[in-house]
């Protein structure tokens, strides 16, 4: 970072998706938006307006090596995450990247070796974990409320079949592919709940094909799949996710299983998460409001978020993941989603679909550490 000069960051997909970013770092005096990129070319002067950007592009490579930018937010299609945070990571440019990491184990491998080989920093913008829920459900674990946390469930249940149609890219990567093709935003949340564990070995499995797209082809994702996964301490974590459905939404869904207590978060608009522990309730059969625990367990970071923390997306880990980012910039803190837990995140799902193009059998799970 250069002496006394804010970071320079660029947004690529700011026509879109890299657009929501804008709010965090505005309020951040560290760092400054100052290029964005989209493809389409129609919408790059709105959104360099809108997020007071200096410069525009229409080719990411180009802005790598034309723009003086120290970091950038890759809100682009999933099939260019890994390509596009390569590249900046080779250049020693910082990269805050939305999920998933990568679309193949390949790809994996030569993320891993660029982040080893590169001075910036890498992290995966996996902002569920930061949604208030999330976050007090964990600190509930480093308090040991849970005793040891042996079993979770994660649900991202999100029916697009017209979103394929606007966002072709969709079509392909997220509903194009059998298995586990965008589980982060459910086993996110959840190894941040078991600390110092990661998924060692899968399995898939999937419920059919129900459904045909407009111009009556099969997705090649069915409805559900289901991935079991076994943690290097024994853990045992159940994902679904389910992208075909007709169904409302439920893209958060989780559960929570310990020795001394248990968690189910809210299925509804109308519900509130649940929490039952054997050190804080006289009555085993009755459940405790989540949000009653806030008092006392909240972490800081929610208990007087900034108003534009209530107003960014994704429960306000748009905002909450974009400090962090910068924070391991500048100050050297480790970086809460690097690039070994963004592995962590990513691989269990390529490697499920693995496993159900081969039957559903058991599969290991690669670990980046040892790429």
């Amino acid at each position: 970072m250069r002496v006394l000069e804010k970071l320079n960051v660029g947004v690529v997909g700011a026509a879109g998706r890299g657009a929501s970013f804008r709010a965090a770092f505005e309020a951040q005096p560290v760092a400054r938006i100052h290029a964005v990129c989209d493809v389409r070319q129609d919408l790059l002067a709105e959104a360099a307006a809108r997020l007071g950007a200096d410069e525009m592009y229409t080719d990411f490579w180009q802005m790598l090596e034309r723009s003086n930018v120290d970091a950038v937010v890759i809100g682009t299609p999933m099939q260019f995450h890994a390509p596009q945070a390569i590249a900046a990571l080779q250049q020693n440019v910082h990269v805050l990247s939305e999920v998933t990491a990568a679309t193949s184990i390949e790809e994996c491998r030569t993320l891993v070796r660029s982040a080893a080989g590169s001075t910036a920093v890498y992290m995966m913008a996996e902002n569920y974990t930061y949604m208030k829920p999330n976050v007090l459900v964990k600190e509930l674990v480093r308090r040991g409320l849970f005793g040891q946390v042996y079993y979770a469930e994660g649900e991202y249940l999100h029916e697009l079949k017209e979103l394929n149609e606007t966002t072709p890219w969709r079509r392909r990567w997220q509903t194009g592919i059998d298995g586990i093709t965008y589980g982060t935003h459910s086993l996110g949340p959840i190894l941040q709940w078991m600390p110092g564990d990661r998924v060692v070995r899968v399995c898939c499995e999937g419920s059919g094909h129900h459904y045909l797209d407009p111009r009556g082809d099969r997705y090649q994702n069915q409805d559900t799949c289901v991935m079991l996964a076994k943690t290097a301490l024994g853990a045992l974590i159940k994902v679904r996710v389910d992208m075909l459905s007709e169904r409302p939404h439920a893209m958060a869904n989780y559960a929570l299983q310990g020795t001394k207590g248990c968690y189910e978060s809210a299925r509804g608009e109308r519900e509130s998460g649940k929490v039952w522990f054997a050190d804080l309730s006289s009555d085993k059969n009755t459940w405790s409001d989540l949000a009653a625990l806030e008092s006392e367990y909240l972490p800081e970071m929610w208990r007087n978020p900034p108003p534009e923390a209530l107003r960014a997306g994704h429960g306000g880990g748009d905002f909450f993941e974009v400090l962090d980012f910068l924070r391991s910039i500048v100050d050297g803190v480790p970086c809460p989603i690097g690039i070994h837990e963004a592995m962590d995140m990513t691989l269990p799902g390529l490697i499920s679909q693995a496993s159900i193009a081969a039957g559903g059998i058991w599969m290991l799970v690669p670990d980046s550490r040892a790429m």
